[in-house]
């Protein structure tokens, strides 16, 4: 699945000895816009890409000069962009995400009274904040595809790019003297605190760790950068759920000074200075506590504010008392401003001084303490179509509800009608463009989870009964098949385990599935006819069995050997391998039509954000992934701070529809 890019990029770094890094960052049009207009040796700048490349600088100066390099790129660059724009997506990669639909930045008074919208945009804007003159408000957009850093003025005019690279770039904050960004990014691999010069564009990564970096926060003098990390976590065993803790650390700009600030074992988040620069004001949360916050069911939480002196370490709580409190920030008045959660939250003060209320996440106020923007969801409706942005122009990437399933003629699509799979689910069937949605199957007791159509379009099976642990014991589920139209409901199972998550062999005839029970941990198939039950696997936490479109192979995910990994063993139960070997969790396997790729989740990345800002998103670490069956060639698909799953994938009827760009599609 090389798109033409890949190709040239390939092909000229094999002939020149490049590394592929710089040829494809070359052959950007801007890049190869400058060569053109100068057709001279040129030393380059040290921007984002050749300043995390291991070649030299020197190296790389010598190679920019290179005029065969540059006539090439030019040459080529007309012929890459008509040959992507020639045909549309060949597949649908459908998924679920536990990110808000749509957030725009909203500015209000500073008690959160007269809130405004003033950066609107039907892509996600979060994590606004203002810069020390107060001229720009600074934000988080993915409006270009990926997660970038954005600065507008303060009537959200004059929007400019601040960070250009396809990785998560997020969570930014400006410097005293307005010359620095501070932000995440995960363009090494995992969250990192980075720092740009917004004039020369030197980049450096300030922290390197091989935790989650978050939060950054500069002192007033613009010495030291105060942030949270999890890179203190430990992680349970056999726990598919992955939690972690974060601390608080300084570090002086130059990257030097690095020392941990709290040791809680618990959320200590979002940390601020206090405007002598002697203490961080942040909040502090029980594992617990965040548990609940980030449930499904969105339980309420308790979260206090606290500060602590750097100089002693002592601790002082500010809050006490029930309810979640986020996002702290010293005003000059010398008041403390936060923001609280549930039903009754909005902006609150230390003292019990309220403001406005209504949802204000992630609020930040002006130097003058008279302003303060906030980010707020201003879409709700669920199950959601959109077609997002894709790194893969053959692939049309597209967030749906959960469990997606196309149909075999790509017409219409089944899919769960609620948030999570913890939660009582039915079955919806819709269109391919998102039209016409219909509930086709539903129980009042009885939970439907994870349709599936069969090869022949005649069949749907899915788990239906209870999918989680209870207090009372493992839930009870079987698999139930039953016809297109909803109609003529089979159970096929016994009732004595839960069983779950069916996938179809190629003829119709067999369908794998997870069990899950006292002496019944594994895979096993059925014949839908006969009803018998064979073992495919036994004893281990296996689950998300998918069976290939040739019938050869079936992927799954288990942690039979540590961390859980995506695996494919052949139907008689032999040939078992290994596919993934990524620290972290991968799961949720799903095979392209023609079998020569898997789709799958993975924490691999691990988490991008406090999880505690995050509500309802019990996984925040999962992005997806490509692979060969083979294991190999391994490309991310998404990359943000949301739990993203359940992937369906689908081959896109031919109906000679006109040509597309690569960042989106049509259905």
């Amino acid at each position: 699945m090389f798109t033409v890019r890949d190709k040239f990029v390939s092909l000229i770094s094999s002939v020149m000895q490049l590394p592929p890094e710089f040829v494809d960052h070359v052959a950007d049009p801007k890049v190869s816009r400058r060569i053109k207009s100068k057709r001279k040796c040129v030393r380059p700048a040290r921007n984002d890409l050749e300043t995390s490349m291991t070649v030299s600088l020197s190296k790389l100066a010598k190679i920019h000069c290179s005029a065969l390099m540059a006539l090439i790129v030019m040459s080529c660059l007309d012929v890459i962009k008509a040959a992507e724009a020639i045909a549309p997506p060949r597949d649908g990669l459908t998924f679920a995400s536990f990110g808000p639909l749509n957030t725009d930045i909203f500015i209000a008074d500073a008690d959160g009274s007269n809130a405004r919208p003033i950066i609107a945009n039907p892509a996600l804007d979060s994590n606004a904040s203002f810069s020390a003159d107060g001229d720009w408000i600074l934000f988080t957009s993915t409006r270009n595809g990926s997660s970038d850093i954005y600065r507008a003025r303060l009537d959200g005019k004059g929007v400019e790019q601040l960070t250009h690279n396809p990785s998560f770039d997020d969570q930014g904050a400006l410097s005293p003297d307005g010359r620095h960004l501070a932000f995440v990014s995960s363009r090494e691999g995992q969250a990192d605190i980075w720092v740009v010069d917004l004039k020369t564009k030197k980049l450096r990564n300030l922290t390197r760790h091989p935790g989650g970096d978050f939060r950054p926060a500069w002192s007033p003098d613009g010495q030291w950068i105060a942030f949270s990390s999890d890179r203190l976590s430990t992680k349970k065993k056999h726990s598919f759920v992955t939690l972690h803790s974060t601390e608080l650390f300084v570090v002086r700009t130059d990257g030097t000074q690095l020392r941990q600030v709290t040791s809680q074992d618990a959320f200590a988040g979002s940390p601020v200075w206090s405007l002598d620069g002697q203490s961080l004001i942040y909040y502090e949360a029980s594992l617990e506590d965040v548990q609940k916050i980030t449930s499904p069911r969105r339980l309420r939480g308790t979260t206090q504010i606290v500060s602590i002196t750097l100089a002693t370490g002592e601790r002082n709580q500010l809050t006490d008392g029930p309810g979640e409190k986020w996002s702290p920030h010293a005003l000059p008045d010398k008041r403390i401003a936060y923001t609280s959660g549930g039903p009754e939250g909005g902006i609150d003060f230390i003292g019990n001084a309220t403001g406005a209320r209504g949802e204000m996440r992630n609020p930040y106020w002006s130097v003058d303490g008279k302003s303060m923007v906030f980010q707020r969801e201003t879409s709700t409706v669920w199950p959601p179509w959109q077609t997002l942005a894709s790194r893969t122009p053959e692939i049309c990437l597209i967030r749906t509800g959960i469990f997606a399933s196309a149909s075999p003629d790509a017409k219409q699509i089944l899919l769960n009608d609620q948030t999570a799979g913890a939660l009582h689910n039915g079955i919806l069937v819709m269109n391919m463009d998102g039209s016409n949605r219909t509930l086709l199957f539903g129980d009042a007791k009885l939970s439907a989870l994870a349709p599936v159509w069969s090869a022949d379009g005649e069949q749907i099976a899915f788990g239906f009964g209870g999918f989680f642990q209870s207090v009372t014991g493992s839930a009870i589920a079987d698999i139930a098949v039953m016809r297109a139209d909803g109609t003529g409901l089979r159970i096929l199972t016994d009732g004595s385990g839960n069983y779950g998550f069916p996938s179809w062999s190629a003829d119709a005839n067999q369908i794998v599935y997870r069990s899950a029970g006292k002496d019944k941990n594994g895979l096993s198939i059925l014949d839908v006819k006969t009803q018998v039950t064979r073992e495919l696997t036994r004893g281990g936490h296996e689950n998300f069995p998918s069976w290939s479109p040739d019938g050869n192979s079936i992927a799954f995910t288990s942690d039979r050997d540590g961390d859980y990994d995506i695996y494919i063993i052949k139907p008689d139960g032999s040939d078992l391998k290994r596919l993934t070997q990524s620290p972290g969790n991968d799961a949720h396997n799903v095979w392209s039509p023609d079998g020569q790729w898997i789709a799958f989740t993975s924490s691999r990345g691990g988490f991008k954000d406090e999880a505690a800002l995050h509500p309802y998103n019990p996984q925040p670490y999962g992005d997806l992934y490509i692979m060969r069956k083979d294991g190999s060639d391994i490309r991310q698909m998404t990359d943000d701070q949301f739990e993203d799953g359940t992937p369906g994938w689908f081959k896109i009827p031919d109906t000679g529809s006109k040509p597309q760009t690569s960042s989106s599609c049509t259905l």
